[in-house]
């Protein structure tokens, strides 16, 4: 093995297919996409020079301003319930249920293979106002409260957004902060136990703190996957009503594909790869330190 890996040309021949496939699917259009950030235009009607144009008219825009907030606002709410309800579902995977677990988890898991498209139609007949009241507004009137038109205010839609998407990514988060709980070995448990630790305290003092890279693994995955937010929004508002839960996904592909304009499209997409790069940096820096101290 040492002699092949210490020949170039093996190596060259063993990793170069793969870097090439790699490089053509998805180096070569992040580089495409850079570069019609500087012109304007679309192939049908023609591209001109644009320069810094678009980045100029990307800060100036309301509507990129109102997808940017409703972009952050969403990941981070989401985010926050993605990983604790995946949480508390994983400590009681581990805890309570034991090896009872599977059925559950498996029950949990189950949205998440689901089809977004589906389970968008399921949640507009759960919050449906008319022509029909759906079975939130038909519980809402039997305990004596008015029906809520869901989808006609951008609040109500947003909440409605979150439970569709906490429902479905609840079940992966479960699994994924399950296997870094169960790999806390059984004898610190045990230990921490007879030196009285339990419940909160053994959570809070043993296994929250050797749980935390995996933790911190999952933030950056929900908090990268909610930044990017697309199929569950177009789906089920479709940034709707007017752009009040358009996120920047949804704002970029409405530009570059229904508006034509594929130099401002692409210039929404880079400040969203550079608005990733920004809060996993700051994710990083903020919970970098030495797991063995205090």
């Amino acid at each position: 093995m040492k002699s092949v890996l210490g020949d170039r040309r093996a190596v060259l021949v063993l990793v170069g297919p793969a870097l090439l496939l790699y490089s053509l699917i998805m180096l070569v259009p992040i580089v495409w996409s850079v570069g019609y950030t500087t012109f304007s235009g679309n192939i049908v009607t023609g591209f001109t020079w644009a320069g810094l144009d678009n980045f100029v008219k990307f800060f100036q825009d309301p509507a990129s301003w109102a997808a940017i907030a409703f972009t952050l606002k969403y990941a981070i709410v989401l985010t926050i319930g993605q990983i604790v309800i995946g949480y508390l579902l994983s400590l009681m995977y581990v805890f309570f249920l034991r090896k009872a677990s599977g059925l559950i988890r498996t029950l949990v898991f189950f949205p998440v293979v689901l089809p977004t498209v589906a389970v968008a139609l399921l949640f507009q007949k759960l919050f449906e106002s008319a022509p029909t009241l759906g079975p939130v507004n038909s519980v809402l009137n039997w305990v004596g409260l008015p029906s809520v038109d869901w989808f006609g205010h951008a609040d109500s839609a947003f909440w409605v957004i979150v439970m569709m998407d906490i429902w479905r990514s609840m079940g992966f988060y479960a699994v994924l902060l399950y296997a870094g709980i169960v790999d806390i070995p059984d004898d610190i448990i045990e230990s921490a136990r007879l030196d009285g630790a339990h419940g909160w305290k053994l959570i809070r003092t043993i296994v929250l703190p050797l749980s935390l890279p995996v933790l911190l693994s999952s933030i950056i995955f929900s908090i990268n996957g909610t930044l990017k937010v697309f199929d569950s929004v177009l789906a089920l508002t479709n940034g709707g009503p007017g752009n009040g839960t358009t996120p920047l996904t949804l704002y970029m592909y409405q530009t570059a594909f229904t508006y034509g304009d594929y130099g401002y499209g692409s210039t929404i997409a880079f400040m969203l790869t550079i608005l990733c790069l920004i809060v996993t940096i700051f994710i990083f820096r903020s919970t970098r330190r030495d797991l063995t101290k205090g």
